[in-house]
């Protein structure tokens, strides 16, 4: 259970830290990967961003010593990291539905979030299908945006994206160009090594050749893949499968993210049928 323990170290760091300013890259380190695979893990298990986390239990901090002390609003701002009464205010009522000074009377009720602890449902009724690959370098042609994970702005923009290579023709390029090791348009996600603060996003395909002008090229590094199936409708299936790999597979398989780029894959078919087939390449070690 040692990456479950990794977690929830994080999420102690975390704790520990919300009188101050809390970086994305410090907290990843405590669980020992990346800001964007711990972000995603995150978010995955939880089912809020970092930030909305720390926000809420920052507002339920708040509003505990609103009534159980004396401490003015204008003070209890600044404490928790907000520039302004009024913007504190404005964040207080979009959690607790209240204003701070009705809430220290006593007059509404309020939200407070608990500290999250992790903890592992071991399941088998249900069984996951996957394989293990291993599989040497290969390259891929594509289109590549950059993405900032402060603010969650990659969580944000990435299915816009996707939207706008729908929508313009790309995906259907990408398909007709692809003759490489792995059928399907790959969705790609790479920690950029000289800027911890984004990411990197291909939506590209398996190639070997010339690469036409209008996309760009990248190497996939030779890795040990988990590859899970993916069955039904999109997003919805795709969600799922990547739910249970966090809460399910990782906690009991003995293995880890092995830090490299991982894969989602789709096909042509109908992105609505319940018989779709998809798949997750996870690297491990």
């Amino acid at each position: 259970m040692a990456w479950v323990e990794s977690i929830q170290r994080a999420i102690n760091y975390m704790e520990s830290r919300l009188l101050e300013p809390i970086s994305l890259e410090e907290v990843a380190k405590q669980a020992h990967v990346s800001a964007f695979h711990f972000q995603r893990t995150f978010t995955i298990l939880t089912d809020i961003s970092v930030g909305e986390y720390i926000r809420r239990r920052r507002l339920t901090l708040a509003a505990q010593e609103l009534m159980h002390s004396s401490i003015k609003v204008i003070d209890l701002a600044y404490k928790y990291g907000y520039e302004t009464p009024e913007a504190f205010a404005k964040a207080f009522r979009r959690q607790h539905g209240i204003s701070p000074s009705e809430s220290r009377k006593f007059s509404g009720m309020l939200t407070f979030y608990n500290r999250l602890t992790i903890q592992v449902q071991l399941k088998g009724a249900d069984p996951m299908k996957y394989r293990i690959v291993e599989m040497e370098d290969f390259q891929v042609a594509g289109i590549k945006r950059t993405f900032s994970l402060p603010n969650e702005e990659n969580m944000k923009e990435i299915p816009k994206f996707w939207d706008q290579v729908n929508n313009d023709g790309t995906d259907d390029q990408l398909f007709r160009l692809n003759n490489g090791p792995i059928k399907g348009v790959l969705g790609v996600c790479v920690d950029n090594k000289n800027d911890k603060q984004i990411i990197d996003y291909w939506v590209a395909t398996a190639f070997d050749g010339d690469i036409p002008q209008a996309f760009g090229q990248m190497t996939i590094p030779a890795s040990r893949w988990a590859v899970f199936e993916v069955r039904g409708p999109m997003p919805e299936a795709m969600q799922q499968v990547w739910n249970r790999i966090f809460t399910e597979w990782f906690p009991t398989s003995g293995y880890r993210h092995a830090g490299t780029p991982e894969l989602e894959v789709y096909s042509s078919d109908d992105p609505t049928s319940s018989d779709l087939y998809s798949e997750v390449w996870i690297p491990v070690k």
